[in-house]
């Protein structure tokens, strides 16, 4: 399989499983980009990404609105993003995204998946630069060469750009996800993205196929994903169950 099909099933890896906690992460989260790049997703073009992933990903519009007027009241907690980076089962590659208002509490918490899995938690730094920062977009089609020629006239420094089983994934440096995507929608009319992430790409895969492994890499996952501070976790594991 091509590497596209990796990033949708990463996607899928990623954390808050359960709806409720879904909601809950994008609020927290939409609440700090708000209160930090202004209520306003016309002007705070990081906070439109947000809530269009929100819609996406079928969270209520009181969800959102909620967030965005505490945070355009000024009041509520003040959170602070954290970065925490080791080794998990099979000796694969993680990085855990936080935001929090407690350090201590969760460094304490993303510490104890590690220990309990026989895991590593290791210092900033040492797999991050194993993994691409990109904005991917995904989209139905099979013309890879139309694709790069519109984004070669709108200037975009794209990465990549492949087609697998009829869809074209795009990828650039994250910091040109906006101009990617906009390019995107103004020479597609009518494209509908299926994948529209700003991720963490590794740049090799471990695969894990004994049982014994995955299921350690599956109480792992589940452990960082009870964490109240946990965002997102991004790997480079490639399981393989029978």
């Amino acid at each position: 399989m091509g590497r596209a099909f990796e990033v949708r099933k990463n996607a899928m890896a990623k954390t808050a499983a359960v709806k409720t906690k879904v909601n809950s992460k994008y609020g927290k989260e939409i609440y700090v980009v708000a209160k930090n790049g202004g209520p306003d997703p016309e002007t705070n073009l990081s906070l439109r990404r947000l809530i269009d992933k929100a819609k996406k990903d079928q969270v209520p519009a009181h969800v959102i609105e909620k967030a965005i007027e505490k945070a355009a009241g000024g009041a509520g907690e003040d959170y602070s993003p954290a970065r925490y980076e080791g080794y998990g089962p099979g000796n694969c590659m993680v990085i855990v995204d936080c935001l929090t208002d407690n350090p201590n509490r969760t460094i304490k918490d993303v510490r104890l998946p590690f220990t309990k899995t026989d895991s590593k938690i290791g210092s900033p730094g040492c797999v991050a630069h194993m993994f691409d920062h990109l904005a991917i977009l995904g989209f139905e089609g099979d013309d890879d060469e139309a694709v790069l020629e519109a984004l070669m006239m709108a200037d975009v420094d794209v990465t990549d750009v492949e087609v697998e089983d009829g869809k074209v994934s795009v990828f650039a440096p994250h910091t040109e996800y906006f101009k990617t995507k906009t390019a995107l929608t103004e020479a597609f009319e009518g494209v509908n993205f299926d994948v529209d992430e700003i991720t963490f790409l590794p740049q090799t895969s471990v695969e894990i196929s004994d049982p014994e492994v995955i299921a350690n890499f599956d109480k792992f996952i589940a452990m960082l994903e009870d964490c109240d501070d946990v965002q997102n976790v991004y790997h480079n594991a490639v399981v393989i169950r029978d």
